[in-house]
């Protein structure tokens, strides 16, 4: 009974940490979008702003559960402690585009921002595939949203200098 209280309270937690990045990132998002986001030149294929909160709340979701799929192996081994780390790297960085973009309106630093944060994923990815297979999959929508993202950053830096 004890483990299983145990394994909630893991998943929870594991989905909140998740939650709160797009929270913290949300508070630089929000006053920008109807103002400085909604004034600027966007590439083909950009879909409307209340897309973006459905969907990253779905990929925070699909991001803890993996997290959860993790951590649940046991903290105690190594290639737990290495996916856990990069994960935590990753969610820093994707709290950073935040900033970035929407904070200080800079799309040249969050396309940085959104190649190294590519990259994280990928790591992380690979990671958490040495950990559990299932969580290393629950990631792969993250990786094609955040690359559709690059590509909707990268127009919107070419198409307002």
């Amino acid at each position: 009974m004890a483990s299983t209280y145990i394994r909630v309270i893991q998943f929870l937690a594991a989905i909140a940490v998740c939650l709160l990045a797009g929270l913290i990132g949300s508070v630089f998002t929000t006053p920008a979008v109807p103002t400085w986001y909604a004034a600027l030149a966007k590439p083909d294929l950009t879909p409307p702003a209340w897309i973006f909160g459905p969907t990253w709340t779905v990929l925070y979701i699909l991001m803890g559960v993996a997290l959860y799929f993790v951590w649940s192996k046991g903290w105690g081994q190594k290639n737990v402690q290495v996916a856990m780390t990069i994960f935590a790297v990753q969610l820093a960085l994707n709290v950073l585009w935040s900033y970035f973009f929407f904070g200080l309106q800079s799309p040249f630093f969050a396309l940085l921002g959104i190649v190294l944060l590519w990259v994280a994923i990928l790591m992380t990815i690979g990671a958490f595939y040495r950990v559990s297979v299932p969580a290393a999959v629950l990631l792969v929508p993250y990786l094609l949203w955040v690359s559709f993202a690059a590509y909707l950053n990268y127009g919107i830096y070419v198409l307002n200098p």
